[in-house]
């Protein structure tokens, strides 16, 4: 089964359709104010409109208000909704949507526990920990420690390239990759040929 591709940090429409348009199953938008990859609900839910079928978007909140994250759903029945915080199971549950839960991996002790808290999610997001960033570190966790049984979806992110793609795309288990940082010309701004090799990498894995 081939992986599915997510670019996140969207911030304009431009590159959400130049994402679409190469491959891209899922697009995430960032509305967490402290991220340099902020985009207001407003404007995310006008791109959202312009997608074709098909094209999921995520929306990744990091402890927000059950008010914030309600005014954004609102603006669409496409949203599925990327918890990088510290939310409960039952803090995710409250929406109603689809969700993914991201887990900041400190080491294997830590993923083993946190792995079977969240039975409720579509799909557990793993990313690199790092003290005070909820995530966007551009930094990799240690791949092996990735149980291959979990029973659930795994997305894997952090630091992740078009140069390392193909090596991440050898572990065990994985159902999709998420990637930011490393497919972009600035903070936000996606760099096209980036965006290019990454989803062919993965496509073609």
């Amino acid at each position: 089964m081939s992986h599915r591709v997510k670019i996140c940090g969207i911030t304009n429409v431009d590159d959400a359709l130049s994402s679409v348009a190469l491959g891209a199953d899922a697009l995430g938008f960032v509305f967490y104010k402290k991220s340099p990859r902020y985009i207001n609900p407003e404007k995310a839910n006008e791109i959202v409109a312009k997608l074709p079928p098909f094209v999921t978007p995520v929306a990744l909140f990091v402890d927000a208000s059950d008010d914030e994250i309600t005014t954004l759903i609102k603006g669409s029945s496409r949203w599925v909704i990327q918890f990088h915080g510290n939310e409960s199971e039952q803090d995710c549950l409250k929406f109603d949507r689809p969700y993914i839960k991201a887990l900041r991996v400190k080491n294997e002790e830590y993923l083993l526990s946190e792995l079977s808290k969240y039975p409720s999610a579509s799909a557990l997001l793993l990313d690199a920990y790092k003290e005070g960033v909820p995530g966007g570190t551009g930094e990799i966790f240690n791949w092996d420690i990735i149980p291959d049984d979990t029973n659930k979806p795994i997305i894997l992110a952090g630091g992740l390239t078009p140069t390392n793609i193909t090596k991440a795309l050898e572990v065990k288990g994985i159902y999709a990759v998420d990637v930011s940082g490393g497919v972009e010309q600035s903070k936000g701004i996606k760099d096209k040929v980036k965006l290019k090799e990454f989803i062919l990498g993965v496509k073609r894995g």
